[in-house]
């Protein structure tokens, strides 16, 4: 299993934010997972549409801006990816975040009905789900 460090700018020194079981890494490691869940919420279900309880976030909506939308909301996405992998995550898991970021980006090449259909897949969520699933296995959370 890797150890993660982080820089303290504070100090010039690296930190270790590894898989201590309490302390200021265990700390670290729920903030972080915090974060990366928010980040989910908004790219997949932060929006409600009224009357209907349908859940949708940025991520359908940036997919409307031709191009640039699904770029940018790949990367927030593979952004995921990466910090699953920072965190320890191991290959298997990884290659299956990977499979559900490259199926959103390819349902969402579809003008209009990728992003119809990336209100229903949630990409993020799942990525999200699985990570929390690993942690609570190996004891992590």
């Amino acid at each position: 299993m890797a150890r993660t460090y982080d820089y303290d700018f504070a100090t010039g020194t690296l930190r270790d934010v590894g898989f201590a079981r309490g302390g200021a890494g265990a700390r670290s490691r729920r903030q972080r997972i915090a974060r990366l869940d928010r980040l989910a919420t908004f790219l997949d279900s932060a929006l409600v549409i009224p009357g209907t309880g349908i859940r949708f976030g940025a991520d359908a909506v940036a997919g409307l801006v031709p191009g640039i939308g699904d770029l940018v909301t790949t990367a927030l996405s593979a952004y995921i990816v990466y910090e699953a992998h920072r965190l320890g995550a191991p290959a298997h898991l990884i290659s299956r975040m990977v499979a559900n970021v490259a199926l959103d980006s390819v349902i969402t090449a579809v003008p209009v009905a990728g992003n119809v259909a990336d209100v229903f897949f949630r990409a993020n969520r799942r990525n999200m789900r699985l990570l929390r699933e690993w942690l609570d296995r190996e004891g992590l959370r």
